[in-house]
């Protein structure tokens, strides 16, 4: 009982790095536990912690806690883990598999950098393009989404705060746009620094905090909004940063 617990909670862990609400992996960790012998199951999970705690038939308690330091999303492993929860509770799984079947979901293969740069660098392109844009300002995002992905990477492997990764990624975005108006690549910097910083807009956890506000998890949902207000608030800190400088070195 206390193995199969302790991997409903290695689940629920996983699924909430991946970016799924708290919502969904109150249910899940809940409908784990009940299928795994719980007669009572007592969850609470915000952004950043996880406390469950399971009575059983012959009256014993038994609580675990987890500290969530990091969000990742990745939608597909989030997928795996779901169909794992689900197996559990329908198949009943013994502790060796359900610890095969984890161990293969938390090793799954994530998409190369590289084809996360060229993601970076077509979205970026694309959205210069959808703002109005010209060709020369769409190939120049190209560019500049390339090396802020590029950038990025190394960054997240010296610093884990991603509000300070997503200002540092503005500051490089918006002066490599000045630099270019500078060797008169392009007339303005406008539809390129637009363009690029689509590609940090905290989109889903604002979308994930409205969903815990609608589902009743309160304390979740403005944990959401406010760390997605804060790196909106980063994003432009490093706009007005280069902006400022900008106007009295370039």
């Amino acid at each position: 009982m206390i193995k199969l617990f302790g991997y409903a909670m290695d689940i629920g862990e996983q699924m909430l790095i991946s970016g799924a609400e708290v919502h969904r992996v109150e249910e899940s960790i809940n409908r784990m536990c009940q299928a795994i012998g719980a007669v009572r199951v007592d969850v609470f999970i915000i952004t950043s912690s996880m406390v469950v705690t399971i009575h059983t038939n012959d009256g014993n308690t038994y609580t675990q806690t987890r500290r969530v330091t990091n969000i990742n999303f990745d939608f597909q492993k989030l997928h795996c883990l779901n169909d794992l929860s689900r197996e559990i509770c329908e198949k009943g799984l013994t502790a060796q598999e359900i610890e095969k079947k984890l161990a293969e979901v938390k090793e799954g293969k994530r998409f190369p950098l590289w084809v996360e740069v060229i993601c970076y660098a077509v979205i970026a392109g694309a959205f210069t393009l959808f703002f109005g844009g010209n060709t020369i300002e769409a190939l120049i995002s190209l560019f500049i989404g390339t090396v802020v992905r590029i950038c990025l990477f190394f960054s997240e492997k010296i610093i884990s705060n991603k509000i300070f990764n997503k200002f540092f990624a503005t500051v490089i975005i918006t002066l490599s746009a000045f630099l270019a108006v500078k060797f008169s690549w392009i007339d303005n910097v406008d539809k390129v620094i637009i363009g690029n910083i689509m590609t940090l807009i905290p989109g889903i956890g604002l979308t994930n905090a409205i969903r815990d506000l609608f589902t009743g998890d309160s304390i979740a949902g403005l944990l959401r909004s406010i760390e997605a207000v804060l790196t909106a608030l980063a994003i432009a800190a490093g706009y007005f940063l280069v902006t400022v400088l900008g106007g009295v070195l370039l």
